[in-house]
């Protein structure tokens, strides 16, 4: 959705969040006392969740199956912020709409957690072809949760807000923390252990590409469709062209598409080479059925692990 339009939806927005709560009086406080937080994607979601485990209400603004990219809040939605203790956010280009929302007078009170502010970001591969590193208008990839090193740095950051915003628990948070840094450092030592003893070092994606970080923690070499998330549905026969020589050249054995694909481009390339189609959860977002099942963070990036080994080959480890 094009910046003008998401502004003019989130002002009509706004305008009706004002006409409800003059017609109603605000909600109370959770009647147990409980901390309110509220997360706009499933990483943060999943994150603060396994810190505070039962002594808070962790809230998702991003419905199973919705297109992040796109995402404007409803009325309900800013309610929910309004209301929470604490807002959990990436501060990325699709977050823009936050900047805005939380200059209100009402809003004032509200402590924000912005993420991308507590890893080093990287220039997003749609934008740096078009700009000049330092200029206001460069912007920054924001799927920093796909480096598993990123998501430590942020489980941190987020245990620190909510241990100063709910002192008396720092005890549990700091548990359960600790518990959870763990599962991610083995998680890190997995993947780094994948790629030291992998046959090929190359992903290539019929689709588009929201593993920047990820590749740049590991030392992986990447082609693409798409240089990022790019709004943009066509792919040109030249670049499908390109990708299918890649698949061939260097023997790749798997062609990868992102979680909510449709898998169109991927088909193509699989069809012209006999490559295998492969998905990789960018952990972006999750469909209904993965909400109810209970899937969480650690277990999609358990499956792209498997997905992985596939991709880029494991060779035994030598005695």
């Amino acid at each position: 959705m094009k910046p003008i339009r998401r502004g003019l939806c989130l002002l009509a927005a706004l305008f009706l969040l004002g006409t409800a709560l003059a017609a109603c009086s605000m909600p109370s406080a959770t009647d147990d006392g409980k901390l309110r937080l509220v997360t706009t994607c499933f990483p943060l979601y999943d994150f603060a969740s396994q810190i505070v485990g039962d002594r808070a209400e962790v809230t998702l603004l991003l419905k199973p199956g919705e297109e992040s990219h796109s995402y404007e809040p409803t009325p309900k939605d800013i309610l929910a912020i309004r209301n929470c203790d604490l807002f959990l956010c990436i501060g990325g280009q699709s977050d823009r709409w936050v900047t805005t929302l939380i200059g209100g007078d009402d809003m004032k009170h509200l402590r924000v957690l912005s993420l991308i502010d507590c890893v080093t970001p990287l220039v997003s591969h749609e934008d740096e072809h078009e700009h000049e590193v330092g200029e206001e208008t460069v912007t920054y990839d924001e799927h920093i949760w796909t480096s598993p090193t990123n998501a430590q740095a942020m489980v941190k950051a987020i245990r620190d807000a909510v241990i100063a915003i709910d002192p008396d628990n720092r005890s549990h948070y700091e548990e359960r923390s600790v518990a959870y840094l763990a599962e991610l450092t083995a998680l890190d030592c997995a993947l780094r252990t994948l790629v030291d003893r992998a046959e090929r070092k190359t992903l290539l994606f019929g689709d588009r590409f929201p593993f920047l970080y990820f590749v740049n923690a590991y030392g992986l070499t990447y082609y693409a469709a798409f240089s990022g998330c790019s709004e943009e549905s066509e792919v040109s026969a030249a670049t499908i062209a390109f990708l299918i020589d890649k698949v061939r050249s260097e023997s790749l054995p798997v062609v990868l598409i992102t979680e909510l694909s449709s898998g169109r481009i991927a088909e193509s390339i699989a069809e012209a080479t006999g490559a295998t189609i492969l998905s990789l959860h960018s952990c972006n977002n999750i469909t209904a059925d993965e909400a109810a099942s209970g899937v969480t963070y650690l277990s999609l990036m358990q499956q792209n692990l498997t997905v992985l080994r596939t991709a880029l080959g494991e060779r035994s480890e030598t005695t």
